[in-house]
């Protein structure tokens, strides 16, 4: 197929300089891919109608309704009383503390979404090292790993497993069944190698450990009525989720849903909530769909495409384990969502030579499992590392690009070999 060549570059200009900027940090990324959008509509690489048709408003949709639950719920507490009852289950011991936290990070990171985990998680486990006297960086580095590792075992923990369930069709129970049987053995795997690093260091006197016992986590929970109404309404959404596929709904209904029935039962301010939402990540996803969508036009992806078809020469598991480990190693120096968003369509220009959507199946959990992983291997990964990074930085103990890229890369590769052996076993 013949494509105009000064479209092609003109888009696949706009596209890399958009990507640099958005890597770069120096500007908002929302800023940034909304530029981009808007060069690729007024140079004529797409038209208004089709950047429109490009947005995936299921994810923005599914983004914003969880958004909106999180941001009642966290009014209660309950977040909080979690994050204190395990560090005293551990008696204040430092390691188990450790673990417990990021025990925690993982779970709630797989049930609501790995940015809004750490951003409550990282101000308790802040307050618990300063108690210890013991460094937070350990804490804060296996934070960011757990928060990664169990975001990627749902539909809903990670934005690049939101924006590939909703390209690929893909159910809540579809990321339950394929792709969280991986992510105990992986966090295990990631936690041995820790405690060989910092675990066996560890060590707290035991009058600050005694303080630990002092805290009483009843004191965290805020508005008991409210909790109760807001374990309800995540519940129901949990159900919906879990009976999506013979419900026949969205994920984006099912969390719209919940988030309207909140407001409607909680009696919280409409207008006070919603200006909590993240705007700034919706708007990033907005104009970066766009822009993707600029290039897919331009037929960028699909001569992309072609090229992996080459290289692997057309052998599904040769493809499949390429983008796993690609996937990987590159959302370790980018953001995984922008690379996540580029990748979609060119899965999806795979369909006819792999033999249709099923075929693409063991590519998209690659997709996934490389991408949510990958997050784990340098600051600027995945979201949730970034506003660890920024907590830590405000409260006086910066962690630093090439500190955490001494442990968050070897641990990521660790995580991709387990990986490799999954796929193989599971899909190819």
């Amino acid at each position: 197929m013949n494509f105009d060549d000064s479209h092609l570059i003109i888009a696949t200009t706009i596209f890399a300089l958009t990507y640099a900027l958005i890597v770069w940090e120096r500007f908002n990324r929302a800023v940034v891919a909304l530029s981009g959008a808007v060069l690729m509509i007024l140079f004529g690489m797409i038209t208004q109608e089709a950047a429109i048709q490009g947005v995936d408003f299921n994810t923005i949709g599914l983004l914003v309704g969880m958004m909106a639950m999180v941001t009642i719920s966290r009014q209660t507490g309950m977040f909080e009383y979690v994050a204190i009852l395990s560090a005293k289950m551990m008696k204040g011991d430092p390691w188990g503390c450790l673990v417990m936290l990021s025990v925690v990070t993982a779970v709630f990171s797989a049930l609501l979404d790995n940015v809004t985990t750490v951003m409550l998680i990282v101000p308790i486990t802040l307050l618990v090292t300063e108690e210890l006297k013991v460094s937070p960086y350990p804490f804060l580095a296996v934070e960011i790993l757990a928060s990664n590792i169990g975001g990627a075992a749902t539909l809903i923990g990670d934005p690049p497993n939101i924006m590939i369930g909703s390209a690929a069709h893909l159910t809540f129970m579809d990321f339950i069944i394929n792709v969280a049987p991986l992510m105990p053995f992986v966090f295990i795997a990631t936690l041995i190698p820790v405690w060989f690093i910092f675990g066996r260091k560890m060590a707290a006197d035991p009058k600050d450990r005694a303080k630990i016992m002092q805290f009483n986590e009843r004191d965290a929970i805020r508005d008991i009525v409210l909790l109760r109404k807001c374990l309800w309404v995540l519940g129901l959404v949990g159900a919906g989720f879990i009976f999506q596929h013979p419900l026949h709904l969205e994920a984006a209904t099912i969390a719209l849903t919940g988030a309207a029935l909140l407001f409607l039962i909680s009696g919280a301010d409409f207008h006070e909530n919603i200006e909590k939402i993240e705007w700034t990540t919706i708007f990033f996803f907005i104009g970066l769909f766009i822009v993707v969508a600029g290039i897919e036009h331009a037929g960028l992806l699909t001569i992309m495409a072609q090229w992996v078809l080459d290289v692997t020469e057309g052998s599904p598991s040769a493809t499949v384990l390429m983008i796993l480990w690609v996937s990987a190693v590159l959302s370790a120096l980018v953001d995984n969502i922008p690379f996540v968003a580029t990748m979609i369509p060119m899965i999806k220009e795979m369909e006819g030579p792999f033999g249709g959507e099923e075929a693409l199946l063991p590519l998209w959990w690659a997709l996934s499992i490389g991408a949510c992983l990958g997050g784990n291997g340098s600051l600027i990964g995945a979201s949730a590392n970034v506003i660890v990074a920024g907590f830590a930085d405000r409260a006086g103990h910066p962690i630093g690009f090439i500190r955490f890229l001494r442990i968050g890369f070897p641990l990521m590769l660790l995580s991709i070999v387990i990986s490799t052996g999954y796929v193989y076993w599971r899909f190819i």
